[in-house]
């Protein structure tokens, strides 16, 4: 099974889990034409090409904008049966008054169950979504919600390094499809 890699908005750094992950085990980062100003419909291309391009079972691990990309591509593509299951880090809560303005595109968030196993991993403390919200997200989208305590964004500034213990359950999900 392939994972392909759904970074955030600006993309993930050298020491974000998602880079670590990338030089570790080979996975694919799905590239975007602009970190910057982040157009859904422009990411959602990239992650059909994407899928479409990778050959066998597929794993998505997303993290904070790259989860809504992840459940607004489910919503729409035909192509969902490749996906295994989702690794869903931090969500953002786009419907907040700051991060509506700096990404007017991203303000509806999907809400409908995803066709695949997923996991939504979310800190207390996330400067980006109260855990309310998230645990929202998680009954919507039909995912499990792990909370992981006072780590902020889940991000390069957290700490995680490898992040053995995210990358275990993803390696837990490596049945053959049916």
């Amino acid at each position: 099974m392939r994972v392909l890699l759904l970074p955030g908005w600006l993309n993930s750094g050298p020491d974000h889990w998602q880079s670590r992950w990338e030089q570790l085990y080979g996975d694919i980062r799905v590239e975007q034409h602009d970190w910057h100003r982040p157009l859904r419909g422009d990411w959602m291309a990239q992650l059909e090409e994407t899928v479409l391009a990778t050959p066998g079972p597929l794993a998505l691990a997303a993290h904070s904008l790259g989860c809504l990309l992840a459940a607004a591509w489910a919503g729409l593509s035909q192509h969902t049966g490749r996906v295994h299951c989702a690794l869903l880090v931090a969500p953002p809560d786009t419907q907040a008054p700051a991060l509506r303005e700096q990404l007017p595109g991203w303000s509806a968030i999907p809400r409908q169950p995803l066709p695949f196993a997923a996991r939504v991993l979310a800190s207390t403390n996330d400067p980006f979504c109260a855990m309310a919200r998230a645990q929202a997200l998680a009954s919507d989208w039909g995912a499990e919600l792990i909370d992981c305590g006072p780590r902020g964004h889940l991000n390069a500034d957290s700490a995680l390094g490898d992040w053995p213990e995210a990358r275990r359950w993803i390696d837990e999900q490596r049945t053959p499809l049916n």
